[in-house]
């Protein structure tokens, strides 16, 4: 319940600083990454690589999707790194991404434009992810 909290205010907040506002059938997809570090690596560096590089290509490569990048600073996963996605509709999210969470094929033609950038980041470190996707009622 508590992650549920966590991730609804974040979502509110996001949506307000940025002058955006959830309207009811968007999809948001909320993500809880782990990162597991390359030797001689810091997390700063990761995040700013992931933020300054990783996202905006994604956003580029996945039109109709705007991702944002988040960091837990209070709480059950208090440090913990995630990012969540907004789409328009269900319907938006269903053209890259099928209903077990692997890429359609219009999301593996997108993630492979990615390949350059993905390649830097796992001299950075790799991730693996937990993903709720929330439809705004």
């Amino acid at each position: 319940m508590k992650k549920l909290f966590l991730f609804a205010a974040m979502i509110l907040m996001t949506g307000m600083a940025y002058g955006q506002t959830l309207q009811k059938g968007n999809l948001v997809g909320t993500h809880v990454i782990t990162v597991t570090l390359q030797p001689g690596v810091t997390m700063e560096k990761f995040m700013d690589f992931y933020k300054n590089k990783v996202m905006p290509e994604y956003e580029k490569n996945f039109p109709g999707m705007k991702p944002y990048m988040i960091k837990s600073i209070r709480g059950e996963n208090k440090d913990s790194f995630g990012g969540f996605m907004i789409f328009k509709s269900e319907a938006d999210r269903d053209k890259y991404f099928k209903p077990d969470g692997s890429y359609t094929e219009i999301g593996n033609a997108a993630l492979a434009k990615l390949k350059p950038v993905l390649d830097e980041l796992a001299k950075l470190g790799t991730t693996t992810s937990k993903y709720n996707d929330w439809l705004v009622l």
